[in-house]
């Protein structure tokens, strides 16, 4: 495949002597969900230490091809139980009855939506994968829909005039930058045998990483970043 051949060229040029950190993750990921304040916080409390970006894992191509036997679901109805148990060990609002009113076909379309947000930059990727998890985990909006996530743009846009652009986000939503942008993430998923989501890499300067998989509370991953730093920077 072509596109393996710079897998990694945007975390290559970023500033050598901060961590590069890798969050691989879906927006139909409700582990993922869960991490969002422990994540959010890492981010505001170490901005000077850290650089990072989004891999979007596409979780759930579609209900023909998706298998997972660790959770024992094959079927929209069987993705409840998982959001329940998540919703139950970590405390955070989730609607897990999306499941079966209304279940997403599958988690490429959003991918592919936040990938077009990230052709604007990095926040508007930011703020569009935020809105996205919102709706369909706690407004059960079903975000596998082409004039759902249209909608949750345009909301986006709205509120965040500054960062996000709607009519752009519209036709490089159709491109194929954006889908592009979403199978070289899937490339990533496949060249690091990334099996769950979420996970997250902390390579440190001078190249060695860490790997953290699924749902930590906040200490682990302060725990990893403090591990990763140069030993100049911890204090």
């Amino acid at each position: 495949m072509d596109f393996n051949q710079n897998l990694f060229a945007d975390e290559a040029s970023q500033p050598a002597d901060r961590v590069q950190i890798i969050y691989y993750t879906d927006p139909l990921c409700c582990w993922s969900w869960a991490l969002e304040p422990h994540w959010q916080r890492l981010l505001d409390e170490n901005a000077d230490l850290i650089t990072y970006s989004y891999c979007m894992g596409g979780m759930i191509p579609d209900w023909q091809t998706f298998n997972d036997p660790i959770n024992s679901v094959s079927r929209p109805v069987q993705m409840g139980p998982v959001w329940m148990e998540a919703k139950h060990l970590t405390g955070i609002g989730m609607d897990d009855s999306i499941w079966i009113k209304d279940p997403p076909s599958s988690s490429y379309p959003a991918c592919i939506a936040v990938k077009a947000a990230a052709l604007q930059s990095l926040a508007a990727e930011e703020i569009l994968l935020k809105r996205i998890r919102k709706a369909v985990m706690v407004e059960s909006k079903n975000v596998a829909r082409a004039d759902v996530l249209s909608d949750l743009a345009r909301q986006t846009g709205q509120q965040y005039p500054e960062v996000f652009d709607f009519g752009r986000f519209s036709t490089d939503y159709e491109s194929e930058a954006s889908r592009h942008s979403f199978r070289n993430d899937l490339a990533k998923v496949r060249y690091m045998q990334i099996g769950r989501f979420p996970t997250i890499t902390m390579t440190q300067p001078g190249g060695k990483s860490l790997i953290i998989t699924g749902y930590r509370p906040y200490e682990v991953l302060q725990e990893a970043l403090r591990a990763s730093l140069p030993v100049a920077s911890v204090t």
